[in-house]
């Protein structure tokens, strides 16, 4: 008896040892990455609510490995004033992790998620920041959240994920369900789980997979797709080592190579469609691939070559965006009383014959059209009603014989005077001081006139012309009773003025100077 006490005694201590040494297969050593935690500890998550979702933490990081070239973790609370628990540099061992876990207590107050986030971004997931993230590796978010109140919060998770920030929810409450997919980043089935606050350990280890196939350290990130490139970031497994990288890519399943940097050759995994092949040097862990066609799905591969280590090849698909149509963006420039400027982009003259440019008046005014060439990118609109809201539509009559078209409001100015406010002020008894506005760009100059009115010699009459940044100057020896008038010039002809009457209290005879 004493025997068989002893030899159960000895298996619930392995068997214990075992249970704390275990992970699940794949995670230790698998992954390098910063993953970040927004924790709800508002007013609205009770004690127990906080502690069960503290309890899921610790189950969900227990078996990731922790350190420099591994995975390091922070954690923001969110509450009336978000605060940040622990940065991505602050624990390198599950015990150090651990131990902070267990001792965390809730904030209270508000759910400024909106706030976290702002710390998130310009605090912790920014790279070379005092508590900022790695450059170069990936980045995730995981926001845990009991749904009440989350305030606006799609706009500041599209700049994170905009950024390369992998976002991910939990919510344990009843939450806006389509507020929610919109703010994680996809495949949305893996990451955004609904779950009973009694019931999370359910979801523990599809979420724990979901993050590791973000960091997980052989994976290739793609980056800053566009209609014809898109560049390939991995971890420098070479770096210190004699070799090269091998990269290949080529469209899935269609014929002909992309085109751009390095040789060709036949992809067996692509149904033998072409390959771009191309090399970088050991100690790179980027390359920028480009030639590639629009709204296109490529496959990519890349091959540690080395004869010091064997490395497994590890590959990657992406497709590139659609290339925009014209017109895909229309502005209006140079806005006046009785016209503006239309402009259109991108130009592609050799898919684009004509440009067909409607514009009217809102609400109903009537409809009136030019049509342009396929090289001509903008249009002035003439003889508009000033002070008023145009609708313009730009189409494109394309060489496929498909149209396309984009629509935009434009504004003239209202009309205001070239000439305000004429003013006469006597100096002395035969002179005065002239003084206007001028509020019209375009003017050519002034035309200045004065004549004498009563009991004046015939022919007292003088005219000159002043330039258009002139707004005042003085007459000398005028008549009495003179009539001074002041005229815009323009391009075409000179405009209506106005005229004042000097008042002197002599008869002062004279034949009138400018001074």
């Amino acid at each position: 008896m004493e025997m068989f006490l002893t030899w159960m005694l000895l298996g619930l201590l392995l068997r214990t040892g075992t249970t704390q040494n275990t992970a699940p297969e794949g995670v230790l050593n698998c992954c390098e990455g910063d993953v970040l935690f927004l924790l709800d500890s508002s007013g609205s998550v009770s004690s127990y609510e906080h502690s069960r979702m503290l309890s899921f933490l610790s189950e969900l990081l227990l078996p990731f490995s922790l350190g420099e070239d591994q995975v390091k973790v922070g954690l923001i609370q969110v509450g009336t004033r978000p605060r940040l628990e622990f940065g991505f540099d602050d624990h390198s061992s599950q015990s150090s992790l651990q131990g902070a876990l267990t001792g965390i207590k809730p904030l209270r107050g508000d759910t400024n998620t909106v706030e976290a986030l702002k710390m998130a971004k310009e605090r912790v997931l920014i790279p070379g920041g005092p508590d900022g993230s790695r450059a170069g590796l990936p980045r995730v978010l995981v926001w845990l959240t009991d749904g009440v109140k989350p305030g606006d919060v799609v706009e500041p998770m599209a700049e994170l994920r905009e950024q390369g920030v992998a976002v991910l929810v939990v919510s344990t409450g009843h939450s806006n369900y389509q507020v929610l997919r919109q703010v994680v980043t996809t495949p949305v089935e893996d990451h955004l789980h609904f779950v009973d606050i009694d019931d999370m350990s359910i979801i523990a280890d599809d979420l724990r997979d979901a993050i590791i196939e973000i960091i997980r350290a052989g994976r290739i990130q793609v980056r800053d797709v566009s209609t014809n490139a898109a560049t390939l970031q991995w971890r420098p497994v070479l770096a210190g080592l004699n070799g090269y990288y091998e990269i290949r890519f080529s469209p899935v399943l269609t014929g002909g190579g992309a085109g751009g940097v390095g040789g060709t050759g036949t992809s067996p995994s692509t149904g033998g469609s072409q390959y771009q092949r191309v090399t970088q040097p050991a100690d790179s862990n980027t390359v920028r691939l480009t030639g590639l066609k629009p709204d296109t799905t490529y496959s990519a591969t890349l091959t540690p070559e080395s004869n010091d280590q064997a490395f497994n090849t590890i590959s990657v698909s992406f497709t590139t965006k659609p290339e925009a149509h014209s017109p895909a963006v229309v502005t209006v420039s140079d806005s006046g009383p009785t016209s503006v400027r239309v402009s259109w982009g991108p130009l592609q003259p050799e898919k684009v014959r004509s440009y067909h440019v409607e514009y009217s008046a809102l609400p109903r005014g009537k409809l009136h059209a030019i049509t342009v060439g396929g090289a001509q990118n903008s249009t002035l609109l003439r003889d508009l009603q000033p002070d008023t809201t145009y609708l313009v539509t730009v189409s494109a009559r394309h060489v496929s014989g498909k149209e396309s078209a984009m629509s935009v409001k434009a504004c003239t100015q209202e009309v205001t005077p070239a000439l305000a406010d004429l003013q006469l002020t006597t100096v002395g008894s035969d002179s005065v001081q002239v003084d206007w506005k001028g509020s019209v760009s375009g003017l050519r100059g002034y035309w200045l006139t004065w004549e004498g009115q009563e009991n004046s010699v015939v022919g007292q009459r003088s005219s000159f012309y002043l330039p258009p940044d002139s707004l005042s100057t003085r007459l000398t020896h005028l008549p009495p009773l003179a009539r001074v008038c002041v005229s815009p010039i323009y391009r075409t002809a000179r405009g209506e003025g106005l005229c004042c009457t000097a008042q002197f209290n002599t008869d002062a005879f004279a034949y009138g100077y400018q001074s």
